[in-house]
């Protein structure tokens, strides 16, 4: 039984798996706080946008 706990002590690939997931969950939780910022720099500029273009439209009638 002792051997076969040393053996489980000196086995890293389960920990090399575990450092890759985290890894990965870092980059996705990065890439959706991008995305969310992106996305409202977008809308903001959609809104303007269109704000602009309804003043426009008010003026000339």
């Amino acid at each position: 039984m002792t051997k076969i706990f040393a053996r489980l002590m000196k086995d890293e690939s389960g920990a090399t798996a575990i450092e890759y997931g985290l890894i990965a969950a870092l980059i996705s939780v990065a890439l959706v706080a991008g995305a969310t910022s992106l996305g409202t720099s977008i809308s903001s500029t959609f809104t303007n946008l269109t704000t602009q273009m309804n003043k426009g439209v008010t003026k000339s009638q």
